[in-house]
Parts: C-alpha cells; sequence; structure tokens
C-alpha cells in the first residue's frame, strides 16, 4: 500500500524555510464563480510576495465543472445543475453538499518546480488521510485520483474516492483535491466522472464510515502537514 508516512518523497513538497500555509475552512457552502474569484485573487498575491500560501477547504451547491479535457459526450445531463468551465486540468466532475473540496494555493518556487510531482504529492497526502480512517486508498498510472478496490462489488471492482484537478499561475498552483465524505452519489449519474466509465465513485459514509466533514477536515490537516509542512490558521500572524 502506498501511504504517505511510508513514501521517500512524502515532504517532498515541504517548502524548506517557507512560512506556514494558512489553512481557512469555509463556515457556509461557497459558490463556484465566487470560489474561482477568490483563488483568482489570492494566486496573484501568492506570486507577488504579498500573501501567504493557502489551503481553503469549501463546500459547493450542487454543480459540475468542465476541465481542459471535458469531452462534451460525458456531459449526459446538462440541465441537471449548473455547468462551469473551470480552467483546471481533466475532465468532468461534480461537486456538491457532504464532499469536502480543498482548494490549494502552493508557491512551487518555494518547493519544486514538478507537476507530476505535485499531483503524486496531492495523491500521497490523500491516501495517508484516508488510512486514518482504515480505508486504503490507491493510485493508478492511467488514471488520476485515488482509488478503492471493492471486491464486494465482483473481482477487479473499484471506485473512484477522491479527484484531483489543477491548474498553475506564475509557478503558483489553485484549484486541488476533492473527497467524497458524504455527497449524494446519484448526482455523479448526469457526467461520466474525470471521463472513466468502467468504474464507480464511492465516499467514506458509503463505505460504512460514519464520518463527517469536521471529522474529515482534522485528519485533512495532519495529513498535509505530514506531506508539506506546517499550517497556521488564518487569523494567526507570527
Amino acid at each position: 500500500m502506498v501511504n504517505a508516512r511510508d513514501d521517500l518523497d512524502a515532504r517532498f513538497f515541504a517548502g524548506a524555510g517557507a512560512p506556514p500555509v494558512e489553512w481557512v475552512i469555509a463556515d457556509a457552502p461557497v459558490s463556484y464563480p465566487d470560489a474561482v474569484a477568490e483563488m483568482d485573487a489570492r494566486v496573484a498575491a501568492i506570486a507577488e510576495g504579498t500573501a501567504r500560501e493557502r489551503v481553503w477547504l469549501v463546500e459547493h451547491p450542487p454543480l459540475y465543472t468542465a476541465g481542459t479535457s471535458a469531452r462534451a459526450a460525458d456531459l449526459v445531463d446538462p440541465d441537471r445543475f449548473p455547468v462551469f468551465d473551470s480552467g483546471r486540468g481533466g475532465q468532468y466532475t461534480y461537486h456538491g453538499p457532504g464532499q469536502r473540496v480543498a482548494y490549494v494555493m502552493l508557491d512551487m518556487k518555494r518547493r519544486r518546480q514538478d507537476l507530476r510531482a505535485f499531483v503524486a504529492a496531492l495523491e500521497a497526502w490523500l491516501i495517508d488521510a484516508l488510512w486514518q480512517f482504515h480505508v486504503r486508498g490507491e493510485r493508478r498510472e492511467d488514471r488520476v485520483g485515488v482509488w478503492v478496490r471493492r471486491p464486494d462489488r465482483g473481482d477487479g471492482a473499484e471506485d473512484k474516492i477522491a479527484a484531483i484537478g489543477i491548474r498553475v499561475r506564475r509557478w503558483v498552483t489553485f484549484h486541488g483535491i476533492s473527497l467524497n465524505v458524504e455527497p449524494d452519489l446519484g448526482h455523479f449519474s448526469g457526467i461520466v466522472p474525470c471521463g472513466v466509465s468502467d468504474h464507480g465513485v464511492t465516499s467514506l459514509v458509503d463505505l460504512g464510515l460514519p464520518v463527517t466533514l469536521p471529522d474529515v477536515d482534522v485528519v485533512l490537516r495532519s495529513s498535509f502537514e505530514t506531506v508539506f509542512g506546517p499550517t497556521v490558521d488564518a487569523d494567526d500572524r507570527p
């Protein structure tokens, strides 16, 4: 099993001497256009050296987003929820209540200017967080994201539990990850999630774990620090 705590590259992206990353949790659902506007402003400030790096945890109302590789045929039900062009990499994905979205705004110039390694670090973060709930998340060489095997559904069956989609501007990352905690999994049926039609989607609650978003937030923060280095609450200042 790949586990961030055992991965030789686990602290690959911990910026040596960089200030702690701000950790912010939205206290109410955030519209997708507002999230993008906020990320755009923060990324510009980070690139200019006037703001800290930030991880922003949000929950969205039900919606679909299209990445830069999205195929029109994968939008199965275009009238079901609002659809937004995201500018991130990847294809169609769903966001909605019960899903934790983490927007990750890091300055790769302080860390390592390697996009493939950054995606692997995001996967390591998620895999480590899932393992704290005794869920074995796995990478796939041909599919971005984190997957869990479902032997209860047949030989070779597996479901996606977390998605990854990033964008980089001036070597500052934005967009990020989404982890299914307790979303309505039926909402994924309006798209072909991430362009993968021969595997399903799952969530922590679907796997039989009675966890909440606050439970997951605590674990995500601990695991993030394992991979990327220390964090600080947004209201704290040195």
